[in-house]
C-alpha cells in the first residue's frame, strides 16, 4: 500500500515528470482493479448492462473492453 500511497502524492507534483509518471502507475493500477471487480461480478452473474451502469459507462464500451476475455474462476486458476 505504501507504494499506492506515494503514488497517489506525487501526482499532485509540481515536477510534471514525477506528476506524470506517478499517474500512468495510478492509471494501470486503477485499470488492473477494475479488471477484476469486471471478472467477479461475471462470475457472480452480473450482466454487461449492471456493470456498465456500476462503472458510469456504455453497455457497449464494457462489453468491448472485457467481452473477449476469458476469465477463468479462482478455483479454475489454481
Amino acid at each position: 500500500m505504501t507504494e499506492t500511497t506515494n503514488a497517489a502524492r506525487a501526482a499532485s507534483s509540481r515536477d510534471p515528470a514525477v506528476g506524470l509518471e506517478a499517474v500512468a502507475s495510478l492509471r494501470l493500477l486503477v485499470d488492473q482493479l477494475q479488471e477484476l471487480q469486471v471478472e467477479n461480478a461475471r462470475e457472480q452473474g452480473w450482466s454487461w448492462q449492471q456493470i456498465a451502469a456500476a462503472l458510469g459507462v456504455s453497455k457497449q464500451a464494457v462489453h468491448k473492453r472485457y467481452a473477449d476475455r476469458r476469465f477463468l474462476s479462482r478455483r479454475e486458476s489454481c
